[in-house]
C-alpha cells in the first residue's frame, strides 16, 4: 500500500530573524497544509533546508511535526546524504520517532555509479523497517538514478516502495513505469509535470508548490486520479505560471519568499542560500496576486 496518494508537501523550514527555527510558524504551517488537503508532510528534505541544519535541529523539527501532525496524515523524513553511513545511522534515529516513511535522496557530490547506488539504499533499506521513498533530481546531486537501478532496488528490498522523480525527463519516467509494473508508487518531483507524471500511473506529488497552494495541489491530483482529466489539466496549466516563478532562483529562496508575502513568517534562507533578487519580487507577488494567494482570508 502506497504511503499516500495525492499531493505530499515539501515543506519549508520557517527561520527567526536569528535564523533558529520557528516553531510556531512551522505549527501555523502544519495547520495551513492540513486544513487546505495536503494528503501528506515530507519534513526536512530539500525544500526544508536540511543539509543546512545540524541533526539536532532535524531531529527537533521532524519530533515535532510529527507531534503536531498527531497521525492526521503521514509524515515523511528526508534523511537522504552523500555518506552512506552517516544516512543509516540518521534513518534508524528517526525511524524511532513515529514518522511513516523516509524519502532518501541519492548521495550528492560523490557521483556513484548505478552499482554504488545500488548499494547505497541496500544498506538504508536494511537498516530499517520502515518504508523508502527513493528521491532521483539529478540537477542537484549529479547523479542519475536509472529506472533498472531504482526497480532492481525495489524487487530486492520490500521495504523500497516509490520514488519522487525529479529527473524532469519524461521519457525516463515513463520507462521508470514500465519497467516497475506497479511495484514503485511514483510520485512527480516536478510541479509542471504533475499531470503528465499521472498520466503514466504516477501516485501524485512532492510539491513546492503546495507550500503556498495546498487545495489547488491537491486537488490537481486528485481531480485526474478520479478520472476529470481536463479539468486536472486545467489546473496545470493555470498555475504553470506560478511554478515557473517558484524556481526563478533555487529552491527554496522563491517559495519563502511567497510565503512570506501571504504572511507565514517563513523567515530568511540560511547561507549560502540568501533572498529572493529585488526582480524575481514584483513578478512572484504579480502571480500570487493574480490568483489570489495573497489575499488575507487565506491565512486567517
Amino acid at each position: 500500500m502506497a504511503i499516500f496518494t495525492g499531493s505530499g508537501v515539501a515543506l519549508v523550514t520557517p527561520f527567526h530573524e536569528d535564523y533558529s527555527i520557528n516553531y510556531e510558524a512551522l505549527e501555523r504551517l502544519l495547520e495551513f497544509q492540513i486544513a487546505n488537503g495536503t494528503d501528506a508532510i515530507i519534513v526536512c528534505g530539500t525544500t526544508g533546508e536540511a543539509s543546512t541544519m545540524t541533526e539536532e535541529e532535524r531531529i527537533s523539527v521532524i519530533s515535532f511535526v510529527v507531534h503536531k501532525v498527531a497521525g492526521r496524515i503521514p509524515v515523511i523524513a528526508g534523511t537522504g546524504a552523500n555518506c552512506t553511513q552517516s544516512v543509516v545511522e540518521f534513518s534508524k534515529k528517526v525511524e524511532k520517532l513515529g514518522v511513516n516513511g523516509l524519502l532518501v535522496v541519492t548521495p550528492y557530490y560523490n557521483k556513484a555509479t548505478q552499482g554504488g547506488l545500488y548499494a547505497h539504499y541496500a544498506a538504508v533499506a536494511a537498516a530499517v523497517q520502515l518504508p523508502i521513498l527513493m528521491y532521483n533530481v539529478p540537477s542537484r546531486t549529479g547523479c542519475n538514478l536509472l529506472p533498472e537501478t531504482a526497480v532492481k532496488i525495489a524487487m530486492d528490498f520490500p521495504n523500497v516502495v516509490g520514488m519522487k522523480e525529479a529527473s524532469g525527463n519524461l521519457a525516463q519516467v515513463t520507462e521508470l513505469a514500465r519497467l516497475a509494473k506497479g511495484r514503485l508508487d511514483i510520485y512527480s518531483g516536478c510541479d509542471d509535470v504533475i499531470v503528465p507524471v499521472l498520466s503514466v500511473g504516477g501516485k501524485g506529488v512532492i510539491s513546492v508548490l503546495a507550500n503556498i497552494a495546498p487545495r489547488a495541489t491537491h486537488d490537481m491530483v486528485m481531480d485526474y486520479l478520479k478520472g476529470d482529466v481536463q479539468k486536472a489539466a486545467d489546473a496545470q496549466l493555470e498555475y504553470f505560471d506560478l511554478v515557473k516563478a517558484l524556481f526563478c532562483e533555487v529552491n527554496p529562496i522563491p517559495v519563502k519568499a511567497a510565503l512570506n508575502m501571504m504572511g507565514y513568517q517563513a523567515g530568511n534562507l540560511r547561507l549560502p542560500l540568501t533572498v529572493l533578487e529585488e526582480a524575481h519580487i514584483s513578478p512572484l507577488r504579480k502571480i500570487m496576486t493574480e490568483l489570489g494567494l495573497v489575499k488575507p482570508e487565506l491565512f486567517e
